[in-house]
């Protein structure tokens, strides 16, 4: 049987009360509250409040841990790239999957939706516009409560002790240090590297160039020559973007002899996978990764449809820029195929495993362990940028390249795209989040709980609380031996 969907979005947020209070066993609190340097200390800072830094805090708030913070250097409503420089239409996940809302149905966004448009919109609807998606994003940590603190910019992490004397971290941030037990790094696509480009594209002037994840004043690029550098999804929605504003031509150039056309993703969705491909052989982790990694992330029919519009658009395959200069007020692009001629260049070429380009590693980025530290894979399957990625504990933590220098990264959980080598698509993708992010907040539980073992054995111990009242009078007690 088919049930009726709330009416209103008040109705919807009365069923979401109710099913986290349904849901919310066991309800006992059972950390306590620690001071460093007599200031407070949280038990969890999450860094970054997009999908997957509210997904955490959701799971960490679900196992009581209450004593939470997430911070975002981005003003309020527009963390992550949904409102900035995500120029997709929609998303690119099929609009049933679940995410953030960790299978509550309350929380999904189809409830979200149909409650603030109605069932038939949300028939009608084929994906989920982007900018929806933030809005529901918004709407989803109001309702779950959790406490959100934007405009503040997180730096170095370093090791300090509680005054009780267990392990914790100081935070440098742009809002003073901060003291936390554990840090969960959700800083998205940032989280263990940077945007990257060709360096000889980097070298241009940046009033010729610009990566798909910065602010472009396409307006400016009007009547214009433009040239794409990338294959993938970003990549055509920043070209079609530049023809929307006018762009006098646009040429993408890929440079695999054919256009990826297979979304590996796709193959990936179902529970085996998710939730288990972490748990799997180095090598077999790295067969499948390595594989689904070196097709690259494609681009969908209705990316391909929104430049193919356009008479003025041009794909070249085969054919990367070796080099690039600026000449005469313009970019001169060398190619296998001979030079190009652009007037502004975007590159679309991802991001880049490095953790020193990482404010908040500064103090351990050489010590991180990564895959290429960990596991040699056979020749034909050699990868040295997949050999960057880092190589992370059960829990997602970091581990240490160099034991016994920096022990205390063991208490940085990481939720991002840094993952992907060790769980899959884990921290990058909607679909998975039911599955990564509790696996994520049970890291964090689980060194919470350890580190408070002698304090919560001694609770055990001191622990009288009767459920029963024993009349003494109805006691036969046995004779003692004559």
């Amino acid at each position: 049987m088919t049930l009726p969907a709330p009416r209103t979005l008040l109705e919807l947020e009365q069923d979401v009360s109710r099913d986290l209070e349904l849901v919310a066993h066991p309800r006992a609190p059972w950390l306590a509250a620690k001071t460093a340097d007599g200031a407070p200390v949280l038990d969890a800072l999450v860094i970054g409040a997009g999908q997957c830094g509210i997904a955490v805090a959701h799971a960490l708030k679900r196992d009581k841990v209450d004593n939470l913070l997430v911070i975002d250097r981005a003003t309020y409503g527009r963390e992550g790239p949904w409102v900035t420089y995500g120029r997709m239409k929609a998303l690119r996940s099929l609009k049933d999957q679940t995410g953030p809302d960790l299978r509550l149905p309350s929380l999904t966004y189809q409830a979200w939706h149909e409650a603030s448009f109605g069932t038939e919109n949300w028939a009608r609807m084929r994906w989920i516009p982007k900018e929806l998606w933030n809005d529901y994003l918004l709407w989803f940590r109001r309702v779950t409560g959790i406490p959100v603190r934007n405009g503040v910019a997180a730096g170095a992490i370093s090791p300090i002790a509680t005054d009780d004397g267990l392990p914790a971290l100081r935070i440098e941030t742009s809002d003073g240090a901060m003291f936390a037990r554990k840090v969960v790094l959700a800083t998205g696509q940032e989280g263990i590297g940077g945007w990257w480009m060709p360096p000889q594209i980097a070298a241009l002037p940046r009033t010729f160039r610009a990566h798909t994840n910065e602010m472009i004043d396409f307006a400016a690029l009007r009547d214009k020559v433009v040239a794409v550098l990338g294959a993938g999804a970003s990549a055509f929605d920043n070209a079609a973007v530049a023809l929307e504003h006018g762009a006098a031509e646009v040429h993408l150039f890929c440079r695999r002899a054919e256009p990826m056309v297979v979304q590996p993703y796709r193959w990936l969705t179902f529970a085996g996978f998710l939730r288990h491909m972490g748990e799997m052989p180095d090598e077999w982790r790295w067969r499948f990764m390595s594989y689904i990694l070196g097709l690259r992330e494609g681009f969908a029919q209705d990316h391909y449809d929104r430049v193919i519009r356009h008479a003025n658009f041009h794909m070249h395959v085969g054919r990367e820029w070796e080099a690039a200069r600026v000449e005469g007020g313009r970019v001169v692009l060398t190619t296998p195929a001979g030079p190009f001629v652009a007037d502004y260049c975007i590159a679309g070429t991802g991001v880049r495993m490095d953790p020193r380009l990482c404010p908040e590693l500064t103090h351990c980025a050489d010590n991180i362990a990564r895959w290429q530290d960990r596991y040699t894979p056979p020749p034909e399957e050699a990868n040295e940028r997949l050999g960057q990625y880092p190589y992370l504990n059960a829990d997602s933590a970091f581990l240490e390249r160099r034991p016994g220098e920096t022990p205390w990264i063991g208490d940085i959980h990481l939720f991002g795209i840094g993952t992907t080598m060790s769980f899959g698509p884990s921290g990058s993708s909607i679909n998975a989040m039911s599955i990564s992010a509790p696996r994520v907040a049970a890291g964090v539980t689980r060194g919470l709980f350890e580190a408070d073992l002698p304090r919560l054995y001694a609770d055990l111990r001191s622990y009288g609380q009767k459920q029963v009242e024993i009349d003494p009078a109805r006691l036969l007690h046995a004779a003692a031996p004559a």
